[in-house]
């Protein structure tokens, strides 16, 4: 398995499609989330589209960088395929993540909007809580920024 890093410009039709499909599989349907799941900020000149494929080309994990303020970065859209669950990906995914803000955007804060039930997974990578719990699209999330 490989690690690409892109813009949407680089991506290819097929490619852009089996993300947006992941992304729609996990967070409309498994999730049961009825939400506009394309938005702006996939068209953003400074996203990056974080992902690995598997050796038939499919989907295995998937992120988004992007900066969100002037000194604040965030990675959002954090998903491993069902099948790939349980098997270290969601770590090596966000140390991708990490290392992508960290080599574009140096000086900014790195912020999450976590699902609330997914905070000690971010916890054990270095990122503290930094709101009360909210409800998103129905379920709870908290926001967190990684500890400087």
């Amino acid at each position: 398995m490989k690690w690409y890093v892109k813009k949407l410009s680089e991506l290819d039709a097929l490619t852009f499609f089996k993300l947006a499909k992941a992304r729609i599989d996990i967070f409309v349907v498994e999730q049961e989330c009825a939400y506009p799941e394309l938005d702006d900020v996939d068209i953003l000149e400074e996203t990056r589209h974080i992902y690995c494929l598997d050796n038939e080309g499919e989907v295995v994990a998937y992120s988004r960088c992007y900066q969100k303020a002037l000194q604040v970065t965030a990675i959002g859209r954090v998903i491993i395929t069902e099948p790939n669950r349980g098997k270290g990906l969601a770590t090596a995914l966000m140390k991708e993540s990490l290392h992508v803000c960290a080599n574009l955007w140096p000086d900014c804060k790195v912020q999450l909007s976590a699902q609330t039930h997914l905070t000690p997974f971010y916890t054990r990578l270095g990122f503290k809580v930094i709101s009360d719990s909210y409800l998103e699209d129905g379920i709870p999330h908290t926001d967190m920024e990684l500890a400087q």
